[in-house]
């Protein structure tokens, strides 16, 4: 390759590179709202400006705002109710926020290893806990909701339906610490099922996979519960970006 292919395909990589470290519109959005909470002083029960004056202020689309406000509530701040719109319903979580203030739309390899290695910590690391607590009812309501996979029509839907199913596997634990980070660690969670599946993934691969880890709750089998789960989370790593193999030499 000449001097000249070498420094052109070096110049896009780090355009490319400057590019995702843009923050997407939904990302802009995000931090629009959060600085009207901050620098109106809004608490609990405040109302929020309507979709369609978030559209006007901040010119933008009404998906953009729409997908803004999903992350808003998946975090817990805000709840959009029929003819109300959107109420601030608990400005701790505002804070929690600040925790995961990496950018939820562009995940590393590394942040992927993070999140899923905490979640092995406590859904693999948890065995003997979940296996003395558990309850007959505990696995009916976890076969039902890896059901509605099945049905899921959206990548979002199944998401929410993927989530769902671990963190009623959590509750097991009859722990609201460990029940609180999951909510807080939701948006990114979800991030990473997304990026990492399709829609049939969802609804063949990972409802085999839940189903599997069920399996072996219900038959108390130990080992083959921590290597179905383990596997599980490990699925979609190859979708993640390691940015040191990435960076330009």
């Amino acid at each position: 390759m000449s001097g000249s292919s070498r420094i052109k395909g070096r110049s896009a990589l780090n355009a490319s590179i400057v590019r995702s470290s843009i923050p997407s519109a939904v990302d802009a959005m995000v931090l629009n709202i959060r600085g009207l909470i901050s620098e109106g002083r809004l608490g609990v029960g405040d109302n929020l400006p309507t979709e369609r004056e978030l559209c006007d202020r901040f010119q933008a689309s009404r998906n953009t705002v729409r997908e803004a406000m999903r992350i808003m509530k998946a975090y817990g701040i805000v709840s959009v109710r029929p003819k109300i719109g959107a109420i601030i319903v608990d400005d701790r979580m505002e804070r929690a926020l600040d925790l995961f203030s990496f950018d939820t739309l562009d995940i590393s390899r590394r942040t992927f290893n993070d999140i899923q290695g905490f979640r092995k910590f406590i859904e693999v690391g948890s065995v003997d806990t979940i296996f003395e607590q558990m309850r007959p009812d505990d696995i009916a309501e976890m076969r039902d909701i890896n059901e509605q996979l099945r049905v899921a029509g959206s990548i979002p839907a199944a998401s929410e339906v993927d989530f769902r199913f671990h963190l009623r596997l959590v509750t097991i634990l009859d722990n609201r610490a460990i029940c609180d980070v999951y909510r807080i660690m939701k948006p990114v969670i979800i991030r990473i099922m997304e990026r990492a599946k399709e829609l049939r993934d969802f609804t063949t691969d990972t409802y085999e996979q839940h189903a599997a880890v069920v399996d072996a709750l219900a038959a108390r089998d130990r080992i083959r519960y921590q290597y179905a789960l383990q596997s599980h989370l490990h699925v979609g790593v190859k979708a993640f970006q390691d940015p040191e193999k990435s960076a330009p030499a």
